[in-house]
C-alpha cells in the first residue's frame, strides 16, 4: 500500500518525530510506514488522517 504520509508532513514542515509525537507513536513507526515497510492499524490510520485533516483514502492508496 502507497501512502502520501512523507508529502503531506513536508507540507506542514514537520519532521518524522513531530508527526511521530502528535500521532503517539516512534519515530521509527513513521519512517517504517513513509518507506512502506509497515501498514498501520486502523486506529493508527484513523489517527494520522484526523492529524492530517483528510479522509484515510486520501492518505493510503491501494496499489491495485
Amino acid at each position: 500500500m502507497r501512502n502520501r504520509i512523507t508529502d503531506l508532513r513536508a507540507e506542514r514542515g514537520w519532521t518524522q518525530a513531530d508527526l511521530a509525537q502528535r500521532a503517539g507513536v516512534s519515530r521509527q513507526t513513521i519512517n517504517a510506514i513513509e518507506t512502506g515497510k509497515f501498514d498501520p492499524s486502523l486506529p493508527l490510520a484513523f489517527r494520522l488522517a484526523r492529524l492530517f485533516g483528510l479522509k484515510i483514502e486520501e492518505i493510503f492508496l491501494d496499489d491495485q
